[in-house]
């Protein structure tokens, strides 16, 4: 059996997140629990490209969640150069590995000249951005469900989402990984004024394990 070695740990709200290599990929726990690998990262991938697909030449994209970079890198790779990129992740850690250990997995996103990185809580930028963004991609945590942070629901509830309407111009879309299907959710997006689409994308290319996309467009 291989073993995982730790490379770096840090204690947030009482919470421990570890970066370790397993088997020659990145992994980051949370409290022992897998949260984030770079073995699976196509949906992450998949958030942004389906979510661009849907708003024509956004001048202001939001990123909720830096994870492993993988969302990040696959909106930069696909807006204009003089899109500005914001990208808010609550854990200064991951934002440090991103820009150490993790720097070439996707290219060194953070130093793209486009990007802006937000060192907090991505529910309290969407407050106060009203009407800012064109796109808004949301991967905190593990989406409406299975949260490991119990503050992040927040982000979820029917204010939270009510903020992103909000915070997105006119047609803009939210767009929301998820770890599993989520009807409850869906029908809370909806009442928040949005029209919604819900997407089922593989883990990774050619597995049978999906994870889910919920694609928000506002509506006026």
């Amino acid at each position: 059996m291989l073993e995982t070695e730790t490379i770096d740990r840090a204690t947030v709200d009482g919470d421990e997140f570890v970066l370790a290599r397993h088997d020659g990929d990145w992994v980051v726990r949370v409290n022992s629990r897998m949260l984030m690998s770079s073995r699976m990262h196509a949906s992450e991938e998949a958030l942004a490209e389906h979510a661009l697909e849907r708003f024509q030449a956004p001048r202001a994209v939001l990123v909720g969640g830096l994870g492993l970079g993988f969302t990040l890198r696959a909106v930069l790779d696909r807006v204009a150069s003089d899109t500005v990129v914001t990208v808010a992740e609550l854990v200064p850690e991951l934002v440090s590995w991103n820009r150490q250990q993790l720097a070439e997995l996707n290219d060194r996103p953070l130093e793209d000249p486009r990007c802006e990185v937000v060192v907090g809580d991505v529910f309290e930028t969407i407050k106060r951005s009203r009407g800012a963004f064109d796109v808004i991609l949301l991967d905190v945590d593990n989406g409406p469900i299975a949260l490991s942070n119990a503050k992040n629901q927040r982000l979820y509830s029917e204010q939270g989402l009510r903020a992103c309407h909000r915070s997105l111009r006119s047609e803009g879309v939210l767009a929301v990984w998820s770890s599993g299907p989520n009807a409850r959710f869906e029908r809370r997006l909806s009442a928040a004024g949005f029209d919604v689409e819900v997407m089922r994308v593989p883990v990774r290319p050619g597995a049978r394990a999906r994870h889910v996309l919920f694609l928000g467009v506002r509506r006026s």
